[in-house]
């Protein structure tokens, strides 16, 4: 490691560090616009100059330059001052005088950096560039006239999204950053260049002049739009949230958040349940919290064990525990979160697991994929395989094709091919030191499960280390479910088949309601969704956003989630609704505060109580008869943008599924 001197202070550096690290690890504040952690270094907005000893007698720029033993590096000397500040003056000659009217303003790189390595005025008096605006998307607002060429966008796209989609064209003053022939930036993780900007010119359309951000208040949050569990930080203002935005945490999403994890918020405020609603002579009518309880005491009247409760996709460890406390209350057993009518075994999680971690998929070298659009389904899982790959994995893919943005081999739609695995797949699976084998929800519902757990053992997943046998969920309520014994061994079926009198539908908006017909359907829920029309009483619940709660992600990574906003009208917590129906059916379930309940769940499941990786255990044994059967046509995700009731009831999501993934030509209003 060698040793270097940053203002008087000898440090050691790790090998291979440049001269910014360099000066980072020793506390100095180095400033910068083109150089990111996570991209390649460009070397080309230059504010990062430094003076380096031994070397020429001019400023360096310290991101491209490597630390080497017994440099001597000055970050606060005059001639540093005097290069940044010149820097600055160079970068602010063609910059338009936008703050007032900048949704960057108030967060905004360019800013800082001008008020701490600035001149504080300028010499320039010629006419200002300017560029012509660019289009890239429903997402994503430009104003280029702004830009000042770190080609953060350009790299991202590049290296992380791996769709070739941003680029530069001309020289010199005529540079413009661009979308090539002009149109969207159609790929699922576009709108992180809003966060890489460092300027004004790549904006959020959607979010366009709505708030500043010294108004908002920033709640730490989970994103719910897949099973990743995504960081992110909700800014609300008043009672509304107004955007969503990735926090960092290298084990789960890095520092990005999918498209529709960030922008589906504006879902949260439109079609909403915010009153109670039952059905009378076949019309839903509004009603009081009194009157629904009534309806459902008297459904279940002689017979409280007929009672059953789906789970949806979006809900929290607690609101399911509070849902079975009720249900195993009243003497029944029937409980379910696999809403889509799936029935693999659950009696290992590790079996249903992520093992390998996100994190530690990036360092597999053999990725065989079975029955997943990883793209669509966990679009920064897929930045993790672009990253094994980059590093010299090969990846292998059964099921139909999809463009997965890295070379990978499709191997076709039918399962069958795994009973007797091709030569080319089984010499690079056992050849492998790090294999890993992802299962997805398109095998899970071909009952792949058993017959995948036997590849454990034929392509040596599990070694000292290392556990590459993975499945991929697409639900984010779904790890947490199977945690505390939600499901049952035939699923859906078994509720179907025991006809319960009253069915409680926890949010389930993708389940098929026409079994029940004969049962009164009670949705607890926060959106006018499917859910909501097959219902014949609405009790309206808190989304996501509008109430503590736990989250599992697919990797068994429990993770906290806070209040943001209040639920609106009358809308309630969810598991306050449970514990007053409880007292309407003259049960008790033990808690009367949150804090109660958490306290129950935990000491009922202990995983619970903190956050971090559960330990599931060891990979149970497969068994030996196992067949993988079936072909694999299709996905369970037909619309990457649409997939949840949030989601759907977003206007940006509705308008990025038509323009982006059907092509249709969306008009404003004014048009």
């Amino acid at each position: 490691m060698p040793k270097v001197t940053v203002d008087g202070q000898e440090i050691e550096v790790p090998a291979g560090a440049t001269v910014l690290q360099a000066c980072e690890l020793a506390g100095k504040e180095i400033p910068r616009f083109c150089y990111h952690e996570r991209l390649s270094i460009a070397g080309n907005c230059r504010m990062c100059l430094v003076e380096v000893k031994p070397g020429p007698p001019k400023p360096q720029a310290s991101c491209a330059l490597p630390a080497a033993e017994g440099q001597e590096i000055r970050t606060d000397s005059p001639m540093v001052k005097k290069a940044r500040e010149g820097v600055m003056e160079f970068l602010l000659i063609n910059h338009p005088l936008d703050c007032p009217i900048c949704d960057q303003g108030g967060e905004c790189d360019l800013q800082d950096q001008a008020v701490a390595y600035g001149r504080g005025g300028s010499r320039y008096h010629e006419n200002k560039r300017a560029v012509t605006e660019k289009y890239m998307g429903p997402l994503i607002k430009t104003i280029m006239t702004r830009c000042i060429h770190c080609t953060r966008c350009v790299r991202f796209s590049e290296e992380i999204a791996g769709v070739d989609e941003i680029g530069a064209l001309y020289r010199g003053e005529d540079m413009q950053i661009t979308t090539y022939l002009e149109q969207a930036a159609a790929h699922e993780l576009s709108a992180n260049v809003i966060d890489l900007c460092p300027v004004g010119a790549l904006t959020s359309r959607p979010y366009a002049f709505e708030a500043r951000p010294w108004e908002l208040k920033k709640t730490l949050s989970i994103d719910m739009s897949d099973a990743v569990g995504a960081n992110i930080t909700l800014h609300s203002k008043g009672r509304e949230v107004m955007r969503a935005l990735p926090r960092i945490n290298d084990d789960v999403n890095e520092e990005w958040l999918s498209d529709k994890g960030r922008y589906q918020v504006d879902g949260l405020t439109k079609r909403r349940l915010d009153r109670v609603w039952v059905r009378r002579d076949g019309r839903l009518q509004p009603a009081e919290w009194t009157e629904a309880f009534g309806m459902i005491a008297g459904a279940l009247d002689g017979d409280k064990a007929s009672i059953a409760a789906i789970a949806g996709d979006l809900l929290d460890a607690e609101t399911m525990f509070a849902a079975k406390a009720l249900v195993n209350a009243c003497g029944s057993q029937l409980t379910e979160a696999r809403q889509t009518g799936m029935t693999y075994d659950v009696s290992s999680l590790a079996a249903v697991n992520f093992n390998s971690t996100f994190a530690g998929i990036e360092t597999a070298d053999a990725i065989l994929i079975v029955g997943s659009n990883v793209r669509w389904e966990a679009a920064l899982l897929n930045v993790r395989l672009r990253k094994a790959v980059k590093a010299g994995a090969k990846v292998y893919i059964i099921g139909a094709e999809w463009d997965p943005t890295y070379p990978a081999t499709f191997l076709g739609s039918d399962l069958k091919i795994l009973n007797r695995v091709p030569k080319e797949l089984g010499d690079v699976m056992k050849s492998a030191k790090r294999p890993a084998v992802i299962l997805g929800a398109a095998a899970l519902a071909k009952d792949a499960l058993p017959a995948a757990l036997k590849l454990a053992g034929k392509f040596d997943l599990v070694r000292e280390g290392w556990n590459g046998f993975n499945v991929l969920h697409i639900s984010a309520a779904r790890m947490a479910s199977l945690m505390l014994g939600f499901t049952l061994p035939g699923g859906m079926g078994d509720i179907a088949a025991a006809a319960p009198k009253v069915l409680l539908s926890l949010g389930a908006d993708e389940m098929d309601y026409a079994p029940y017909a004969g049962s009164l359907k009670v949705y607890i829920g926060h959106h006018g969704d499917k859910g909501a029309h097959h219902a014949d009483i609405i009790l309206p619940g808190a989304s996501y956003a509008e109430k503590d709660g736990t989250y599992v992600n697919t990797e068994g990574r429990v993770q906290f989630a806070e209040k943001a906003v209040f639920a609106p009208g009358d809308a309630r917590e969810d598991w306050t609704i449970l514990r007053a129906l409880a007292d309407a059916l003259g049960v008790t379930v033990g808690f009367d505060s949150f804090s109660e309940l958490q306290a129950k769940m935990i000491a009922a499941v202990p995983a619970f109580g903190e956050e971090g990786l559960a330990n599931y255990g060891a990979l149970p044994k497969a068994d030996s008869s196992a067949k993988f059967e079936g072909e694999l046509a299709g996905y369970p995700i037909k619309d990457f943008y649409l997939t949840n009731p949030i989601a759907r009831a977003s206007e940006v999501m509705q308008r990025c599924s038509d323009e982006l993934l059907h092509g249709a030509d969306v008009k404003e209003a004014a048009e």
